[in-house]
């Protein structure tokens, strides 16, 4: 009786162990080694995270943040001159601003009258152009008199010469030409230039008054004050 519980007892495999091949002892689970932690693999796996392989798991989760340190630090280094800089430039244009409103920018144009002198400082047959670049006008002495030309051509308005060599007024921009009494010959300007007002001041010298214009095409030339007699 006692021969078979022991052969029973052999037969029984311990709790816990595994079935093996046929004919094969029982296969007892290898009991988990003092470092493992709870919830150890059986037969001998351990889950317990080898130095190596903690220390690369460590180091991707340091990158991040390592990462996202240096980020902000380098937004915090750029963000903040790049601020000042843009509050300077809005405060410099709004200056700018202010003072295109309280200094508003004027067109200073020449007085449209002025006197051009006496009568004996011209010489007859000639067209004197000192007065040009200051009031726009040439004065030209025949021998009957005097007539102040305004010194834009009738083409598009552009400022004509005075060419001595060829005797003609010639425009620089389109090639039209006036002869010495303002009559249009060339190019293509369509009508002669205009006079401007001339007569003697009271101090006896000549005043000439462009804001007076007279055009050839209309019969104003012949008005008294488009011709100062000598």
């Amino acid at each position: 009786m006692a021969d078979e519980k022991d052969a029973a007892a052999e037969a029984t495999p311990p709790v816990g162990a595994r079935s093996g091949p046929v004919g094969s002892p029982p296969m007892t689970p290898l009991q988990p080694d003092k470092g493992t932690t709870p919830g150890a693999l059986p037969y001998g796996r351990s889950n317990t995270i080898g130095p190596g392989v903690a220390a690369s798991t460590a180091a991707r989760t340091a990158a991040p943040a390592g990462r996202e340190g240096v980020s902000r630090r380098s937004f915090v280094k750029w963000s903040l001159p790049v601020g000042w800089v843009a509050f300077s430039a809005a405060c410099a244009s709004s200056l700018v601003a202010t003072a295109r409103f309280l200094f508003p920018n004027v067109l200073f144009e020449p007085p449209q009258s002025f006197k051009a002198g006496f009568p004996a400082e011209y010489n007859v047959g000639e067209v004197d152009v000192r007065w040009k670049d200051a009031f726009g006008v040439w004065i030209v002495r025949t021998a009957d008199g005097f007539y102040a030309l305004i010194a834009v051509c009738t083409h598009l308005g552009c400022s004509p010469n005075w060419l001595t060599a060829e005797n003609k007024f010639k425009c620089p921009c389109h090639g039209s030409g006036f002869y010495m009494s303002g009559i249009n010959f060339e190019g293509p300007a369509p009508r002669p230039l205009e006079r401007a007002r001339i007569v003697l001041a009271d101090d006896g010298q000549i005043l000439v008054d462009k804001s007076v214009k007279f055009q050839y095409e209309k019969g104003e030339w012949t008005k008294p004050e488009a011709f100062l007699k000598a």
